[in-house]
């Protein structure tokens, strides 16, 4: 117990310091509203702690397996034992629960809430209207179960099994939750895998080939200074320019910085490091790939390659992995480099842009909304790294317990989309250069066939005029 709760300790500590630095400030003015935001505040923590400790708990299991396995007899591991790592895949199942149907709802509608008419405001009704909310709301999801599943399982047993709240709904909505969370992940990771490119090249600093710095800083700062006299001369009673000059100038600045930062680098930071790490996305990318394709082999010719083919040799008595050690420490590179990928696709959709959280200007709202995808994205993860066939480690407490797991078709439908969508994103990653340049010598180029505003980058040339890549 004391070793779980300072695990969850540090994890809550590490999530208040990422949360606060995206929250806005703005929000805590009134007493009431700073109560209620603080409660909310909280509760979110604790989810992000609740979600970190999902994704850290796989890799977690793994290498503690191995640990176990090549120190069998050591005293000062003696606490890491088979029971540690069941309470905890247990204690995250639920939690995970815990937050998804009860302190996540109850946050956001405690933040909404205002009290019932005719009733004296203050926190005793805004908790009052609150809690009439969340079990309005779960006789509504209540209800739907009950429906849907009385429509598909219509037998005595499954009549008999729907009156049993904490077996039958419990699980079944858990597993519902998680296929969302899979099917989400199956969208994300695939575009997060061509987006990690874009981001560690943003986040690096390219060679310089071809290129002028100097005469670009130049251009730039010309640029600024005209961009700062328009708006010294732009009354302040016209509101709309004022507020498009200083967007231009923001943009203007921050090429102006990640010059200057182009500049300063060192030759090794830019000839060594960029295309290092790039080979190393590539390699970790197929390499997910080709396990993902041997995964599909193996399901067509053993069944025990099912998620839920085999219950496992135990914690501690075989390694999860052909390689041993070396083989566990790739596949929790692979699975971490998994969850930031998905993070990465999460927020590069269309429908979740707005979602992305800015610093120091995040609503409480909004922060409520990504704790809630960050806990779906997580828990899903496990389930995803062993449906895969990232890892062969079987899943533990609730989160091996899905129906869906067990169907071959769904298993193999979801390794083969998987594939294919990861490989059809890299492919139009790393072929849209040449595809540009085919359209235009075709002159269709005006047509914007291949437009993709987010993978766009618009920087002056050596010449002083603009081009996109």
């Amino acid at each position: 117990f004391q070793i779980c709760f300072l695990l969850f300790a540090v994890l809550y500590i590490v999530s208040y310091f990422i949360i606060t630095r995206y929250k806005r400030k703005a929000d805590e003015q009134e007493d009431e509203d700073a109560i209620v935001n603080r409660i909310s505040l909280f509760l979110s923590t604790f989810t992000l702690a609740v979600s970190a400790g999902a994704v850290l708990l796989l890799p977690f299991s793994i290498i503690s397996n191995e640990i176990l396995l090549s120190f069998p007899q050591n005293y000062y591991i003696q606490w890491l034992n088979g029971s540690l790592i069941h309470g905890l895949w247990n204690l995250a199942s639920l939690f995970s629960n815990l937050c998804l149907f009860v302190l996540m709802p109850f946050a956001f509608f405690f933040l909404e809430s205002e009290g019932f008419a005719g009733l004296k405001k203050g926190i005793r009704a805004r908790i009052l209207e609150t809690l009439v909310m969340l079990i309005l709301l779960a006789l509504l999801i209540l209800g739907i179960v009950w429906v849907a599943s009385a429509l598909i399982d219509n037998d005595a047993a499954s009549m008999e099994s729907l009156y049993d709240l904490w077996e039958f709904y419990l699980p079944y909505l858990y597993s519902c939750i998680s296929l969302m969370g899979c099917l989400l992940l199956l969208l994300c990771t695939p575009v997060g895998l061509s987006r990690m490119f874009t981001v560690m090249g943003q986040l690096l600093v390219k060679p310089t080939i071809l290129e002028d710095l100097d005469e670009q800083m130049y251009i730039i700062t010309l640029e600024e200074e005209a961009i700062q006299r328009k708006l010294n001369g732009v009354s302040s009673t016209v509101e709309y320019q004022t507020v498009e000059l200083e967007r231009e100038l923001e943009k203007v600045r921050s090429k102006k910085t990640n010059l200057e930062r182009r500049k300063k680098a060192s030759a090794w930071e830019r000839n060594l490091v960029y295309p290092a790490v790039m080979i190393l996305l590539l390699i970790e990318t197929s390499f997910s790939v080709l396990l993902v394709a041997l995964n599909i082999l193996y399901l067509l010719v053993d069944e025990t390659a099912m998620p839920k083919g085999s219950g496992g040799p135990g914690i501690g008595n075989a390694s999860l992995s052909t390689f041993g050690f070396v083989g566990a420490a790739l596949e929790i590179i692979l699975i971490f480099y998994l969850m930031v990928s998905s993070v990465v696709g999460f927020y590069s959709l269309r429908f979740f842009e707005n979602f992305t959280p800015r610093k120091d200007d995040t609503t409480m709202t909004k922060i409520i909304g990504n704790c809630v995808s960050i806990l779906v994205l997580s828990s899903a993860l496990p389930v995803m790294s062993r449906t895969l066939g990232i890892t062969r480690f079987d899943l533990l407490g609730d989160f091996g317990r899905f129906n869906w797991l067990g169907n071959f078709y769904i298993v193999l439908s979801y390794n083969l989309l998987f594939a294919i969508m990861t490989t059809l994103c890299l492919v139009r990653k790393f072929t849209s250069a040449v595809r540009e340049e085919l359209l235009k010598a075709l002159g269709l180029d005006k047509l914007h066939l291949s437009n993709n505003p987010r993978d766009s980058e618009t920087k002056p040339s050596a010449n002083g005029h603009q081009k996109t890549l």
